[in-house]
């Protein structure tokens, strides 16, 4: 018997846009459509194994490598795919989303990769999703220039051989797309949009231009959201009669329950891995949403005090690095969020100065590339890791045998001494509101008190002041971390916001939106999931 044929998906609530006939074409949708109509259902189980997986470490408060895949452990015969070409040397990766600006501004600026972001840097108004398909195709295809209307400053893309591998990274499984439903009225998963139009339009297309269609996985909870992936990209190759193994992914390692399967996580995907890679601040965050009921032993201090440094977070990037090495697999390190400041030497030499540290420290750790938030920093990482890596694309030679990490070691967070402190709320409580603020207005990636912001930020940023309150927390000045406190604080800087940017920018702004969506997120006693989706359904476009 055949397979019935794709839902008809429509689109609702959305203004046209310039070009998206481009995008939105009948084959595109219908391939976005059999995507739903496999695949989601199996997403919404794995959604719910979440919830179940959530409420079990809230009875144990403990989490262990899984008994049942210590066969795959164990065994190490098993490798995943060589590296193709284009992401053999992956030592600077630049990470942004994807409007035309940064799209060739990425695709310029001398790192060896791109995250062309559609998740934590984007925020999913439908011309952001929309528009920035449009972008990376007219990359691809040599169509694309921006001129500043501000400053005049025209752009335009260098050499073919000078480009960045541009490795997209899709929305996580939580999210829908509420401008695109099915039959029912039910929302196709983001994921599926976001990959679907890339890959339908550019597989080809990166193909003969020596490429191909990678992704980076965001979100990644266990090794069976991983072997839905791969499922995914089975039969995208077939549809589109594309080589099996063409897709390569990497696969962030950003929950606390995903840092125990690492290996089982690459097994998966094995025909299409390439990598790992160490997201900080969505992983704390990961830390904070399963153990938040765990007492005292389970209490991050500022966000900024916990460094790679800490024991429980040299224990999770070195079990990567070993992990990935392990298996032929590329580990790419974390961010270094620092924005250069036009106006500040000072702060540019001491910010400069922790970003060369921090890279040099992962270059030396085994990791074959990291993460950078402006054009800037990538210098400043290339040097670390060309001084370890000298010609060599990677070091995936460095096993790191030396490494051994036990179940216990990753969820060790009373091993630090520092402790949250009333700065640390305040500075939780003025991200979070500048953050949703810009959110709200449409932007993904924002920078705040020199540092790039995005979602993973602002939800460890809430996380913190809900953990906080609820475990009764006494900074050292004397005060209790409760609800009050974090409204006086809010309300304080609702005001000081005012002053800064003076009455005509405040009330064109969402400052109140953003100052009620943060408090709901951070005192409410039910905790929401993920921020971004009593977000989205205050957004806008």
């Amino acid at each position: 018997m055949s397979a019935p044929a794709p839902s008809p998906l429509a689109i609702v609530d959305a203004e046209p846009l310039p070009r998206q006939e481009e995008v939105l074409t009948d084959a595109a949708l219908a391939f976005v459509a059999e995507l739903h109509r496999r695949f989601t259902p199996r997403r919404d189980e794995l959604l719910a194994r979440r919830a179940e997986r959530r409420a079990e470490i809230a009875r144990t408060s403990t989490l262990d490598f899984l008994p049942e895949t210590a066969a795959i452990r164990a065994d190490d015969s098993w490798k995943v795919a060589p590296s193709p070409a284009a992401l053999n040397d992956r030592r600077v990766e630049i990470t942004g989303p994807t409007d035309r600006k940064m799209t060739i501004n990425a695709l310029n600026s001398g790192a060896k990769v791109w995250l062309a972001d559609f998740e934590d840097a984007s925020a999913p108004t439908w011309e952001n999703v929309v528009l920035g398909q449009v972008n990376l195709a007219d990359a691809y295809t040599r169509n694309i220039d921006f001129t500043d209307p501000a400053s005049g400053k025209s752009y335009a893309l260098k050499a073919d051989a000078e480009l960045a591998t541009v490795v997209m990274r899709p929305r996580g499984w939580h999210l829908g797309e509420r401008h695109l439903v099915d039959a029912d009225g039910s929302q196709v998963p983001g994921a599926f949009v976001d990959f679907g139009l890339y890959f339908f339009h550019n597989a080809q297309r990166l193909l003969d231009l020596g490429k191909g269609p990678y992704f980076y996985l965001p979100k990644t909870e266990s090794h069976l959201e991983a072997r839905l992936w791969n499922d995914v990209f089975v039969f995208a190759q077939d549809y589109v009669g594309i080589p099996q193994g063409t897709i390569r992914a990497t696969v962030l390692i950003e929950t606390i329950t995903a840092a125990y399967e690492m290996e089982e996580i690459l097994y998966e995907l094995r025909d299409h891995a390439s990598g790992l890679n160490a997201g900080r601040w969505d992983y704390l965050f990961s830390i904070v949403k399963n153990f938040r009921d765990g007492g005292a032993k389970f209490v991050l201090p500022d966000r900024n005090a916990v460094t790679m440094t800490a024991p429980f977070m040299r224990a999770y990037t070195e079990l990567l690095v070993r992990t990935c090495h392990k298996r032929g697999a590329h580990a790419i390190g974390g961010m270094a969020a620092f924005i250069p400041s036009r106006r500040d030497a000072e702060v540019n030499k001491v910010a400069f100065e922790k970003v060369r540290a921090d890279k040099d420290r992962e270059a030396n750790d085994g990791f074959d590339g990291s993460w950078v938030a402006h054009p800037d920093l990538v210098p400043i990482a290339m040097e670390s890791f060309d001084r370890v890596l000298g010609d060599k694309p990677n070091q995936k030679d460095r096993l790191r045998e030396d490494v051994h990490v036990e179940a216990a070691d990753l969820i060790a967070i009373d091993s630090l001494d520092a402790k949250p402190t009333y700065n640390g709320l305040v500075n939780a409580v003025q991200v979070g509101i500048r953050y949703i603020e810009a959110w709200l207005r449409g932007l993904g990636a924002v920078a705040i008190f020199n540092l790039m912001e995005d979602a993973a930020t602002a939800e460890i940023s809430r996380s913190q002041i809900w953990q906080w309150i609820n475990a009764g927390v006494e900074f050292e000045n004397g005060e209790l971390a409760t609800p009050e406190l974090a409204r006086k604080i809010a309300a304080e800087e609702l005001s000081d916001i005012r002053a800064e940017i003076g009455e005509e920018a405040f009330a064109a702004g969402h400052w109140q939106q953003a100052h009620d969506l943060l408090l709901q997120v951070s005192l409410d006693d039910d905790y929401a999931d993920f921020l971004t989706l009593p977000a989205y359904e205050q957004l806008k476009g």
